[in-house]
Protein backbone atom coordinates (compact mmCIF):
# COMPACT_ATOMS: atom_id res chain seq x y z
CA UNK A 1 0.00 0.00 0.00
CA UNK A 2 1.19 3.49 -1.15
CA UNK A 3 1.47 6.26 1.47
CA UNK A 4 2.58 9.84 1.28
CA UNK A 5 4.17 11.39 4.54
CA UNK A 6 4.99 15.36 4.42
CA UNK A 7 7.33 17.31 6.75
CA UNK A 8 8.91 20.82 6.96
CA UNK A 9 11.64 22.58 8.08
CA UNK A 10 12.72 26.61 8.34
CA UNK A 11 15.55 28.20 8.60
CA UNK A 12 17.45 30.54 11.10
CA UNK A 13 15.90 33.53 9.67
CA UNK A 14 12.32 32.65 9.29
CA UNK A 15 10.37 35.20 11.79
CA UNK A 16 9.53 32.87 14.01
CA UNK A 17 12.67 31.48 14.56
CA UNK A 18 14.31 34.78 14.86
CA UNK A 19 12.08 34.89 17.91
CA UNK A 20 12.77 31.09 19.51
CA UNK A 21 16.76 31.89 18.95
CA UNK A 22 16.45 35.16 21.19
CA UNK A 23 14.20 33.82 23.83
CA UNK A 24 16.74 30.88 24.08
CA UNK A 25 19.87 33.39 24.12
CA UNK A 26 17.93 35.08 26.90
CA UNK A 27 17.65 32.06 28.57
CA UNK A 28 21.38 30.51 28.07
CA UNK A 29 22.64 34.06 29.31
CA UNK A 30 20.63 33.94 32.18
CA UNK A 31 21.55 29.84 33.23
CA UNK A 32 25.33 31.27 32.90
CA UNK A 33 24.71 33.32 35.50
CA UNK A 34 22.12 31.24 37.72
CA UNK A 35 21.52 27.72 36.88
CA UNK A 36 18.43 27.83 39.04
CA UNK A 37 16.83 31.08 37.37
CA UNK A 38 13.23 30.37 36.78
CA UNK A 39 12.61 31.82 33.04
CA UNK A 40 10.08 31.91 30.64
CA UNK A 41 10.70 34.21 28.23
CA UNK A 42 9.04 34.95 24.69
CA UNK A 43 9.34 37.29 21.28
CA UNK A 44 7.44 38.63 18.97
CA UNK A 45 8.85 40.77 15.51
CA UNK A 46 7.44 42.38 12.50
CA UNK A 47 9.01 45.24 10.14
CA UNK A 48 11.92 47.33 12.26
CA UNK A 49 10.99 45.77 15.79
CA UNK A 50 11.32 43.25 18.35
CA UNK A 51 9.79 42.33 21.72
CA UNK A 52 10.87 40.50 25.05
CA UNK A 53 8.38 39.89 27.05
CA UNK A 54 7.89 37.22 29.75
CA UNK A 55 9.20 36.85 33.90
CA UNK A 56 12.50 35.58 35.27
CA UNK A 57 13.70 35.90 38.52
CA UNK A 58 16.90 34.65 40.14
CA UNK A 59 20.48 36.01 40.65
CA UNK A 60 21.31 37.49 37.37
CA UNK A 61 22.02 40.77 35.51
CA UNK A 62 21.38 40.73 31.66
CA UNK A 63 20.90 43.43 28.85
CA UNK A 64 18.11 42.09 27.36
CA UNK A 65 18.87 44.20 24.01
CA UNK A 66 22.35 43.40 23.67
CA UNK A 67 21.24 39.74 23.86
CA UNK A 68 19.00 40.29 21.08
CA UNK A 69 21.11 42.26 18.76
CA UNK A 70 23.65 40.04 18.67
CA UNK A 71 21.19 36.85 17.83
CA UNK A 72 19.28 39.11 14.91
CA UNK A 73 22.80 40.11 13.60
CA UNK A 74 24.53 36.46 14.07
CA UNK A 75 21.70 34.93 11.92
CA UNK A 76 22.07 37.31 8.92
CA UNK A 77 19.75 40.63 9.54
CA UNK A 78 22.93 42.51 10.29
CA UNK A 79 21.92 45.31 7.15
CA UNK A 80 18.83 47.00 6.00
CA UNK A 81 19.55 45.26 2.43
CA UNK A 82 18.12 42.00 4.24
CA UNK A 83 14.88 43.43 5.33
CA UNK A 84 16.07 43.67 8.91
CA UNK A 85 18.64 45.14 10.79
CA UNK A 86 19.83 43.99 14.13
CA UNK A 87 21.65 47.37 14.12
CA UNK A 88 19.39 49.45 14.38
CA UNK A 89 16.04 48.04 14.87
CA UNK A 90 13.97 48.85 17.75
CA UNK A 91 14.03 46.50 21.14
CA UNK A 92 11.49 46.72 23.70
CA UNK A 93 11.75 44.64 26.91
CA UNK A 94 9.16 43.96 29.39
CA UNK A 95 10.37 40.77 31.71
CA UNK A 96 8.91 40.87 35.24
CA UNK A 97 9.54 38.47 37.98
CA UNK A 98 7.84 35.12 38.35
CA UNK A 99 4.51 34.53 39.79
CA UNK A 100 4.06 33.86 43.62
CA UNK A 101 1.79 31.49 42.63
CA UNK A 102 3.93 29.34 40.25
CA UNK A 103 7.07 29.43 42.52
CA UNK A 104 5.32 28.28 45.27
CA UNK A 105 4.43 24.65 43.12
CA UNK A 106 7.45 24.77 41.83
CA UNK A 107 10.01 25.54 44.89
CA UNK A 108 7.83 22.83 46.99
CA UNK A 109 6.60 19.70 45.49
CA UNK A 110 2.92 18.59 46.42
CA UNK A 111 4.74 15.18 47.56
CA UNK A 112 7.11 17.61 50.22
CA UNK A 113 4.19 19.44 51.57
CA UNK A 114 2.76 16.20 52.46
CA UNK A 115 4.68 15.61 54.91
CA UNK A 116 6.15 12.06 53.24
CA UNK A 117 10.08 11.20 53.69
CA UNK A 118 11.38 12.45 50.16
CA UNK A 119 14.42 12.07 48.42
CA UNK A 120 16.02 15.03 46.55
CA UNK A 121 14.44 14.62 43.17
CA UNK A 122 10.89 14.70 45.01
CA UNK A 123 11.39 18.29 46.13
CA UNK A 124 10.22 20.12 43.29
CA UNK A 125 7.01 19.96 41.52
CA UNK A 126 6.27 20.26 38.29
CA UNK A 127 6.30 24.15 36.51
CA UNK A 128 2.72 23.08 34.93
CA UNK A 129 0.37 20.84 33.65
CA UNK A 130 0.08 19.08 30.77
CA UNK A 131 0.99 16.40 28.43
CA UNK A 132 4.18 15.65 26.62
CA UNK A 133 5.02 12.99 23.72
CA UNK A 134 8.95 11.87 22.70
CA UNK A 135 9.15 9.77 19.04
CA UNK A 136 11.87 7.48 17.58
CA UNK A 137 11.68 5.41 15.12
CA UNK A 138 14.01 3.51 12.61
CA UNK A 139 14.38 5.43 9.71
CA UNK A 140 17.53 7.42 10.22
CA UNK A 141 20.53 6.83 12.10
CA UNK A 142 19.25 9.64 14.20
CA UNK A 143 16.00 7.42 15.09
CA UNK A 144 14.06 10.18 13.44
CA UNK A 145 11.23 10.31 10.85
CA UNK A 146 13.36 10.35 7.41
CA UNK A 147 10.87 13.67 5.98
CA UNK A 148 11.62 15.59 9.17
CA UNK A 149 15.43 14.95 9.02
CA UNK A 150 16.00 15.49 5.51
CA UNK A 151 13.71 19.05 5.41
CA UNK A 152 15.99 19.97 8.55
CA UNK A 153 19.21 19.23 6.87
CA UNK A 154 18.20 21.07 3.39
CA UNK A 155 17.29 24.27 5.80
CA UNK A 156 20.68 23.63 7.48
CA UNK A 157 22.47 23.67 4.26
CA UNK A 158 20.73 26.76 3.10
CA UNK A 159 22.25 28.38 5.58
CA UNK A 160 26.04 27.15 5.49
CA UNK A 161 25.66 28.26 1.54
CA UNK A 162 24.47 31.48 2.28
CA UNK A 163 27.04 31.70 5.11
CA UNK A 164 30.43 30.24 3.81
CA UNK A 165 29.88 32.35 0.44
CA UNK A 166 28.60 29.64 -2.28
CA UNK A 167 25.97 31.32 -2.61
CA UNK A 168 25.80 35.22 -1.39
CA UNK A 169 22.69 36.47 -3.21
CA UNK A 170 20.74 34.29 -0.61
CA UNK A 171 18.59 36.06 2.26
CA UNK A 172 18.30 34.74 5.94
CA UNK A 173 14.54 33.57 5.84
CA UNK A 174 13.46 30.49 4.01
CA UNK A 175 11.43 26.92 3.91
CA UNK A 176 11.87 23.21 3.11
CA UNK A 177 9.00 20.40 2.96
CA UNK A 178 10.22 16.64 1.76
CA UNK A 179 7.14 14.58 1.11
CA UNK A 180 8.30 10.68 1.37
CA UNK A 181 7.00 7.77 -0.56
CA UNK A 182 6.52 4.66 1.48
CA UNK A 183 5.32 1.29 0.35
CA UNK A 184 3.59 -1.18 2.78
CA UNK A 185 5.31 0.82 5.70
CA UNK A 186 8.82 1.19 4.11
CA UNK A 187 10.46 4.42 2.60
CA UNK A 188 10.48 3.83 -0.93
CA UNK A 189 11.96 6.78 -2.32
CA UNK A 190 11.25 10.89 -1.76
CA UNK A 191 8.04 12.06 -3.67
CA UNK A 192 8.54 16.21 -3.73
CA UNK A 193 10.93 18.49 -2.57
CA UNK A 194 10.06 22.03 -2.04
CA UNK A 195 12.45 24.79 -1.48
CA UNK A 196 12.12 28.27 -0.96
CA UNK A 197 14.48 30.88 -0.19
CA UNK A 198 14.84 34.46 0.19
CA UNK A 199 17.05 35.90 -2.44
CA UNK A 200 18.68 39.38 -3.78
CA UNK A 201 16.54 41.46 -6.18
CA UNK A 202 19.26 40.90 -8.80
CA UNK A 203 18.80 37.13 -9.22
CA UNK A 204 16.77 35.08 -11.60
CA UNK A 205 14.45 32.35 -10.80
CA UNK A 206 16.58 29.94 -13.00
CA UNK A 207 19.74 30.56 -11.76
CA UNK A 208 18.03 30.07 -8.40
CA UNK A 209 16.85 26.98 -9.31
CA UNK A 210 20.17 25.51 -10.78
CA UNK A 211 22.06 26.43 -7.74
CA UNK A 212 19.84 25.28 -5.15
CA UNK A 213 19.10 21.89 -6.75
CA UNK A 214 23.58 21.80 -7.12
CA UNK A 215 24.72 23.30 -3.97
CA UNK A 216 21.54 22.64 -1.68
CA UNK A 217 19.20 19.34 -2.59
CA UNK A 218 21.89 16.92 -4.16
CA UNK A 219 24.35 17.12 -1.99
CA UNK A 220 21.71 16.19 0.98
CA UNK A 221 19.07 14.02 -0.07
CA UNK A 222 20.78 10.64 -1.27
CA UNK A 223 20.49 9.39 -4.73
CA UNK A 224 19.04 6.47 -4.19
CA UNK A 225 15.70 8.01 -2.95
CA UNK A 226 15.09 10.23 -5.92
CA UNK A 227 14.63 9.43 -8.99
CA UNK A 228 13.00 11.05 -12.31
CA UNK A 229 9.51 11.43 -10.88
CA UNK A 230 11.08 13.20 -7.82
CA UNK A 231 9.21 16.90 -7.60
CA UNK A 232 11.08 19.47 -7.17
CA UNK A 233 10.36 23.24 -6.27
CA UNK A 234 12.45 26.00 -6.10
CA UNK A 235 10.71 29.64 -4.70
CA UNK A 236 7.41 28.26 -6.66
CA UNK A 237 6.25 31.76 -6.06
CA UNK A 238 8.67 33.17 -8.68
CA UNK A 239 10.28 35.57 -5.94
CA UNK A 240 11.45 36.10 -2.44
CA UNK A 241 13.29 39.13 -1.55
CA UNK A 242 10.91 40.67 1.19
CA UNK A 243 12.07 38.47 3.86
CA UNK A 244 12.34 38.32 7.47
CA UNK A 245 9.81 40.05 9.62
CA UNK A 246 9.40 42.74 6.72
CA UNK A 247 7.74 39.93 5.13
CA UNK A 248 5.63 37.85 8.26
CA UNK A 249 5.00 38.71 11.70
CA UNK A 250 7.43 36.16 13.98
CA UNK A 251 6.23 35.00 17.30
CA UNK A 252 8.07 32.39 20.23
CA UNK A 253 6.94 29.01 20.05
CA UNK A 254 4.89 29.03 16.60
CA UNK A 255 6.81 26.37 15.31
CA UNK A 256 6.28 22.97 17.73
CA UNK A 257 6.35 20.58 15.45
CA UNK A 258 9.29 21.73 13.41
CA UNK A 259 11.22 21.85 16.44
CA UNK A 260 10.13 18.01 17.34
CA UNK A 261 9.16 15.36 14.74
CA UNK A 262 7.67 17.00 11.84
CA UNK A 263 4.04 16.05 12.73
CA UNK A 264 5.07 11.82 12.76
CA UNK A 265 4.13 12.04 16.56
CA UNK A 266 1.56 13.46 18.44
CA UNK A 267 2.24 17.02 20.35
CA UNK A 268 0.57 18.22 23.73
CA UNK A 269 0.97 22.08 22.32
CA UNK A 270 3.77 23.14 24.31
CA UNK A 271 6.69 25.23 23.16
CA UNK A 272 9.70 24.98 24.26
CA UNK A 273 12.16 27.96 23.62
CA UNK A 274 12.80 30.85 26.25
CA UNK A 275 11.68 28.02 29.04
CA UNK A 276 13.94 27.02 32.12
CA UNK A 277 13.88 23.29 32.51
CA UNK A 278 11.29 23.53 35.54
CA UNK A 279 8.71 24.02 32.75
CA UNK A 280 7.76 20.54 31.78
CA UNK A 281 7.08 21.15 28.17
CA UNK A 282 10.39 21.13 27.83
CA UNK A 283 11.83 18.98 29.78
CA UNK A 284 9.67 15.94 30.34
CA UNK A 285 9.05 16.22 25.97
CA UNK A 286 13.23 15.94 26.26
CA UNK A 287 13.06 13.32 28.60
CA UNK A 288 10.37 11.22 26.51
CA UNK A 289 12.32 11.69 23.34
CA UNK A 290 15.55 10.11 25.36
CA UNK A 291 13.14 7.01 26.47
CA UNK A 292 11.63 6.30 22.88
CA UNK A 293 14.84 6.70 21.67
CA UNK A 294 16.28 4.38 24.32
CA UNK A 295 13.57 2.13 23.33
CA UNK A 296 13.90 1.98 19.62
CA UNK A 297 17.62 1.31 20.10
CA UNK A 298 17.19 -1.88 22.43
CA UNK A 299 15.18 -3.46 19.80
CA UNK A 300 11.75 -3.36 21.81
CA UNK A 301 10.05 -1.90 19.62
CA UNK A 302 10.58 -0.42 15.94
CA UNK A 303 8.56 2.90 16.56
CA UNK A 304 7.71 4.13 19.87
CA UNK A 305 5.21 7.25 21.00
CA UNK A 306 5.80 8.06 24.74
CA UNK A 307 3.52 10.32 26.31
CA UNK A 308 4.49 11.91 29.67
CA UNK A 309 1.75 14.49 32.04
CA UNK A 310 2.01 15.98 34.94
CA UNK A 311 0.04 18.15 37.32
CA UNK A 312 1.44 21.47 38.23
CA UNK A 313 3.26 21.34 41.35
CA UNK A 314 3.85 17.54 41.96
CA UNK A 315 6.41 15.58 41.16
CA UNK A 316 5.72 12.61 39.88
CA UNK A 317 4.06 12.18 36.28
CA UNK A 318 0.44 11.33 36.52
CA UNK A 319 0.39 8.92 33.72
CA UNK A 320 2.95 7.09 31.34
CA UNK A 321 1.44 5.55 28.16
CA UNK A 322 3.05 3.71 25.14
CA UNK A 323 2.67 3.68 21.51
CA UNK A 324 4.63 0.87 19.13
CA UNK A 325 2.24 1.37 16.44
CA UNK A 326 2.25 -2.69 16.31
CA UNK A 327 6.24 -2.77 16.17
CA UNK A 328 6.68 -3.77 19.67
CA UNK A 329 8.44 -7.44 20.82
CA UNK A 330 5.91 -6.89 23.99
CA UNK A 331 2.75 -5.25 24.48
CA UNK A 332 2.68 -1.67 25.12
CA UNK A 333 1.18 -1.97 28.53
CA UNK A 334 4.42 -4.11 29.13
CA UNK A 335 6.99 -1.36 27.96
CA UNK A 336 5.26 1.38 29.99
CA UNK A 337 5.87 -0.60 32.96
CA UNK A 338 9.28 -0.92 31.95
CA UNK A 339 10.42 2.85 31.69
CA UNK A 340 8.54 3.43 34.90
CA UNK A 341 10.80 1.07 36.62
CA UNK A 342 13.69 2.41 35.13
CA UNK A 343 13.75 5.84 34.30
CA UNK A 344 13.26 8.50 37.00
CA UNK A 345 10.46 11.04 35.33
CA UNK A 346 10.31 13.85 38.21
CA UNK A 347 11.54 17.25 36.69
CA UNK A 348 14.57 17.37 38.93
CA UNK A 349 15.59 13.72 38.47
CA UNK A 350 15.13 15.20 34.44
CA UNK A 351 17.22 18.09 35.06
CA UNK A 352 20.33 16.47 36.87
CA UNK A 353 19.63 13.44 34.16
CA UNK A 354 20.00 15.48 31.36
CA UNK A 355 22.00 18.16 32.48
CA UNK A 356 19.27 20.80 31.55
CA UNK A 357 20.72 23.34 33.41
CA UNK A 358 23.55 24.64 31.65
CA UNK A 359 23.30 27.01 28.76
CA UNK A 360 23.01 24.90 24.98
CA UNK A 361 19.69 26.19 24.11
CA UNK A 362 19.71 28.76 21.55
CA UNK A 363 21.74 26.49 19.13
CA UNK A 364 18.47 23.66 19.34
CA UNK A 365 16.04 26.99 18.77
CA UNK A 366 16.69 26.26 14.64
CA UNK A 367 16.48 22.89 12.83
CA UNK A 368 15.01 21.35 15.65
CA UNK A 369 15.55 19.98 19.16
CA UNK A 370 15.15 16.04 18.60
CA UNK A 371 17.60 14.12 16.48
CA UNK A 372 20.40 16.63 16.76
CA UNK A 373 23.10 13.77 17.75
CA UNK A 374 26.17 17.08 16.40
CA UNK A 375 24.89 18.73 19.52
CA UNK A 376 25.86 15.99 21.97
CA UNK A 377 22.56 16.75 24.07
CA UNK A 378 21.79 13.92 26.63
CA UNK A 379 18.06 13.37 25.20
CA UNK A 380 19.75 12.06 22.31
CA UNK A 381 22.10 9.46 23.95
CA UNK A 382 21.28 5.71 24.42
CA UNK A 383 22.87 4.17 27.11
CA UNK A 384 19.54 3.17 28.75
CA UNK A 385 19.23 1.02 25.87
CA UNK A 386 21.67 -2.25 27.26
CA UNK A 387 19.73 -1.93 30.56
CA UNK A 388 16.69 -2.25 28.94
CA UNK A 389 17.50 -4.99 26.89
CA UNK A 390 18.33 -6.84 30.11
CA UNK A 391 15.35 -5.76 32.12
CA UNK A 392 13.21 -7.21 28.91
CA UNK A 393 15.02 -10.45 29.29
CA UNK A 394 14.37 -10.69 32.79
CA UNK A 395 10.62 -9.80 32.40
CA UNK A 396 10.03 -12.57 29.61
CA UNK A 397 11.93 -15.15 32.22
Amino acid sequence: MKKLFTSESVTEGHPDKICDQVSDAVLDAILAQDPNARVACECATKTGFLIIFGEASGNFNLDYEAVARKVICDIGYDRDEVCFNGNTCEIMVHMEEQSADIAMGVDESFEKKSGSELDEAALIGAGDQGMMFGYACKETDELMPMSSRLAHVLAMKLAEVRKNGTLPYLGPDGKTQVTVEYEDGKIKRVDTIVVSTQHSEDVGLEQIRADIIKHVISPVVPNGLMDEDTTVYVNPTGRFVIGGPMGDSGLTGRKIIVDTYGGHSSHGGGAFSGKDPTKVDRSAAYMARYIAKNIVAAEIANECEVQLAYAIGVAEPVSVSVNTFGSGRIDDSLIAKLIVDNFDMRPAAIIKKLELQKPQYRVLAAYGHMGRTELGVKWEKTDMAERLREALTDLNQ
